[in-house]
């Protein structure tokens, strides 16, 4: 039973990470309708940045506060740059897109950084375990920082007229353009603010995986697993994937299929929903008439 509890809490203490990272991917779905497949890479690239400023001297926390605004505006620029002039696009050529972009990074990191396999520090310390030895510190410590990413970015879409502006150029551009709300500001803001959250996801992962060029791969598998599961139109659900993923992910690994083949939960999660249930859980089906 100790097990049990033990690959459930920490469970929870991943699925946050694809938790946020499933937010990302949902964000930048319901602006352009498709899936940001370099959202992994650009996380890794912005946990690069920050290692590199710790390894300079600068404190945890302040590298920290400076890497996510810097991640911000790479979203915003990649969104205004590459992405605004594909809007009317095929699909294909947004695709090729994502795809370019995350070969870029990859490559720009492994040649920059190298693609040898990097400690990152914890600024939760390596003390003993917390609550009966069921969850270490970072995994506490990480979890908590990632719930209160999630409710700030969930308060700032319910309670401010940004987010209200940006759920409705997300929505409807066309009718928001109309009530004079600047959609292309919103649809740069909204890429902003999924590279910033990916950032922290990357950061709060990279010490339980290590740093390496390829180390969101996995992670983001898990993500899109989770959003989903819970509705890649549904940024809630996507939310509350993640966090089912995390634990389904660490349970079944534990005692199913063994921590090599963990990866393949992602893989059924993800061809299960298709077949059985494309919306997700907490889904809309989008029926239009011919």
């Amino acid at each position: 039973m100790d097990g049990l509890i033990h690959q459930i809490v920490s469970g929870i203490a991943s699925g946050g990470i694809y938790a946020s990272v499933a937010l990302a991917l949902v964000m930048i779905y319901q602006a352009t309708h498709h899936v940001n497949f370099a959202q992994g890479e650009m996380a890794m690239f912005s946990t690069y940045i920050a290692l590199t400023l710790i390894q300079a001297g600068v404190p945890y926390w302040v590298a920290f506060i400076i890497v996510v605004p810097v991640s911000f505006l790479m979203g915003a620029v990649i969104q205004r740059v590459l992405m605004e002039p594909l809007a009317k696009a095929p699909v294909l050529a947004s695709v090729g897109v994502f795809i370019g972009l995350l070969l870029v990074f990859n490559s720009i990191a492994g040649w920059i950084f190298t693609y040898t396999t990097k400690p990152f520090p914890t600024p939760f310390g390596e003390g003993k375990p917390l609550l009966n030895g069921f969850v270490s510190r970072h995994e506490l410590g990480s979890t908590m920082i990632t719930l209160v990413v999630l409710l700030s970015i969930w308060a700032f879409f319910r309670f401010t007229k940004l987010g209200l502006a940006m759920r409705a150029a997300a929505f409807n551009p066309v009718s928001s353009r109309l009530v004079g709300v600047p959609v292309d500001k919103m649809l740069a803001l909204g890429w902003g603010l999924a590279a910033a959250i990916g950032a922290i996801a990357g950061m709060m992962v990279a010490p339980v995986v290590f740093l390496d060029p390829n180390m969101m791969a996995g992670v983001l598998l898990y993500a899109f697993a989770g959003a989903l599961l819970g509705g890649i139109t549904n940024p809630l659900g996507a939310v509350i994937g993640g966090f089912a993923v995390g634990i389904v992910e660490n349970i079944l690994g534990a005692y199913v299929v063994g921590t090599e083949l963990k990866l393949s939960v992602a893989l059924f999660i993800i061809v299960v929903v298709l077949v059985l249930k494309p919306a997700g859980l907490f889904g809309k089906t989008v029926v239009s008439r011919v």
